[in-house]
């Protein structure tokens, strides 16, 4: 990592850059992919899977009875923590539905409301590969089914042995999943995004992926169809000061780095002790992660900052906008409220950004790249729409429907007006 002292203002954009990806024509390829699906549908994932996954298989559709195996391998131990996290996470969305519509009377007769309704059918993407992201099931189905879509469904890479993790499908069964297929990679977006023989279009598309996932997804809302949010590498911001912990900010800072090579870390601090104290444990910790090339390979894209004040920390995270931001400081409530732009916050020296990615009860799925200046993460409301509603009586319309005839006249839209003097001349001759 590297290290700059004091950086000037002016130079603190140019810091908050992201590590830009070798796009090695990723449209062109991606976009080959989704018009090879939507035109040979199950025939091409097959091809596909064949090709990229080095899988041959007969059906895409996951059984029962791949389901019930699945469910009798995995021990009880890691059964018994995912049930943990599972009610954590269930308590802390259930919170977010709103249970009841407010019906507001924004003038005598005229009634305005608002209904939450669940996406009748969402697609999940979950990663499979060196690193299965069973929680991210956790994360994506538990909203999806406290927001009450009626259809949920899964895609997900096979292992060379035409296999699916047993902990994905055994999540995928505790959550709920209508449906669960073997397919990754840009295919299996195409595949939710248009529909083939075996797996149904959905109306909204979430998950986490690598370039060509997050690239397909891009091209894929083209098409009318929903995503979560734009998303990239992952990403951790750390604030310490004199009082944050030099273990623990090592390890937060790995925790990152080990998702990807493209991934970023950064720590900002007042204090050169702790950059000097950090880079340390750096070195001590990485020498024993299995992941290590992994986390090396995003260590070269991070940076180590030391600013004057933890205010002028504040100042540059909030021009970063990090997915992640942890405050490792005995103060970190104080600092809270100045926070504008992050994906998830992280309070204090034991809160860890592990906690929020498998057990605390918040999401994992937030934005990335600088998004969070204007995106929220995943949430119940990622999974509905907003229906409003009104209802006018005749003294209603009798009451605001003079100044609809006006604005309607004003823009030349003289069917509208029509729509109202109408109504208003059978209230009179009533």
């Amino acid at each position: 990592m590297k290290t700059y002292n004091y950086p000037n203002k002016n130079k603190w954009t140019l810091l908050s850059q992201r590590p830009i990806l070798n796009q090695n024509d990723l449209e062109q390829t991606v976009n080959s992919i989704l018009q090879l699906v939507k035109k040979n549908k199950d025939e091409a994932l097959l091809e596909l899977t064949l090709k990229y996954d080095n899988v041959k298989l007969n059906n895409v559709k996951v059984g029962p009875l791949e389901i019930t195996k699945a469910i009798s391998i995995v021990s009880m131990e890691l059964k018994t923590a995912i049930e943990q996290a599972y009610n954590n996470i269930t308590l802390f969305h259930e919170s977010q539905l709103e249970t009841e519509s407010k019906v507001i009377e924004t003038t005598t007769g005229v009634k305005c409301w608002r209904k939450s309704v669940g996406i009748d059918k969402v697609g999940l993407y979950i990663p499979g590969g060196s690193a299965p992201l069973f929680s991210t099931i956790l994360m994506l189905g538990i909203p999806a089914k406290i927001a009450g879509c009626k259809d949920v469904i899964l895609c997900t890479p096979a292992n060379e042995n035409g296999n699916i993790d047993p902990t994905i499908l055994y999540t995928a069964n505790l959550v709920g999943i209508t449906s669960i297929y073997k397919v990754g990679g840009a295919q299996a977006i195409a595949a939710m995004g248009f529909g083939t023989e075996t797996i149904p279009q959905v109306y909204k598309i979430f998950g986490p992926g690598n370039q060509y996932v997050t690239k397909a997804k891009e091209l894929i809302q083209q098409n009318g169809i929903a995503i979560d949010m734009p998303a990239g590498p992952s990403e951790v911001l750390i604030i310490a000061d004199q009082s944050g912990n030099p273990e623990f900010i090592a390890a937060d800072l790995l925790s990152q780095a080990e998702h990807g090579s493209d991934s970023q870390v950064i720590l900002l601090s007042n204090s050169l002790k702790i950059i000097d104290d950090v880079k340390c444990e750096l070195i001590k910790q990485l020498e024993k992660l299995p992941r290590k090339e992994t986390a090396l390979g995003a260590l070269n894209n991070s940076r180590l900052i030391l600013l004057k004040t933890i205010y002028d920390c504040i100042e540059f995270s909030n021009i970063y906008a990090p997915e992640h931001l942890i405050i490792a400081s005995n103060n970190a409530d104080k600092y809270a409220s100045k926070i504008t732009n992050a994906g998830s916050v992280f309070l204090g020296n034991y809160s860890c950004e592990s906690a929020g990615d498998y057990a605390s009860g918040t999401n994992h799925t937030l934005p990335t790249n600088g998004f969070s200046k204007n995106y929220s993460g995943v949430s119940v409301d990622s999974f509905v729409k907003k229906i409003t509603f009104q209802k006018l009586s005749a003294q209603g319309i009798s009451n605001i429907g003079q100044s609809i005839e006006i604005m309607a006249e004003a823009e030349g839209l003289f069917a509208h007006k029509n729509a109202v003097t109408l109504r208003l001349n059978s209230i009179r001759n009533d």
